[in-house]
């Protein structure tokens, strides 16, 4: 499925979570088999010929994609979450957001020095998630790949924060 098609499974919900978000809600997408195996199929395709040691994916929707994604590619999965969720020692990453800041912790064994590492979010808006993502797993000596999205909100820049990478986005908005 192409970019349209794959947009007719993403329900836009407005004013959520706050006034004036219009809310990219996938999970429209993800209960229809063939739009979810075809996620996975088209970033994998991408992938295909590309040495991906670890994927890298953030909490909660990333992780329904990275899974299948380590899986397919052969590759071990990490978490990414919020401050505190993870048992073992951790590296944290601020980030700014629109008002604020918030953080990202990675445990400090997850990568091994050298590792080759495919990042997943399942949304860039402003990119700060994303960048977060890629420093943890560069600050443990990976060596990022590529950035996999399934959505860009192309209108909020967030790509610019990841000019250093080779990013592939499937939607676009």
């Amino acid at each position: 499925m192409g970019d349209m098609e794959l947009k007719k499974f993403i329900r836009g919900i407005p004013d959520f979570p706050k006034k004036g978000i219009l809310f990219r809600d996938i999970t429209t997408l993800i209960k229809d088999a063939n739009a979810f195996k075809s996620v996975i199929d088209a970033i994998c395709e991408h992938y295909k010929d590309i040495k991906i040691d670890k994927v890298v994916s953030t909490e909660a929707r990333g992780y329904i994609f990275g899974g299948a994604l380590a899986y397919r590619l052969g590759s071990g999965l990490i978490p990414v979450r919020k401050p505190g969720k993870l048992p073992a020692q951790t590296f944290c990453e601020e980030y700014e957001l629109e008002y604020g800041t918030d953080a990202l912790e990675i445990h400090q064994d997850a990568i091994v020095e050298g590792e080759r590492i495919l990042v997943f979010d399942d949304l860039l808006a402003t990119g700060g998630t994303a960048l977060a993502t890629c420093k943890l797993a560069e600050r443990l000596g990976g060596k990022i790949i590529g950035v996999a999205l399934l959505i860009e909100l192309a209108g909020l820049k967030g790509i610019e924060k990841l000019k250093n990478y080779e990013v592939f986005s499937l939607i676009k908005y």
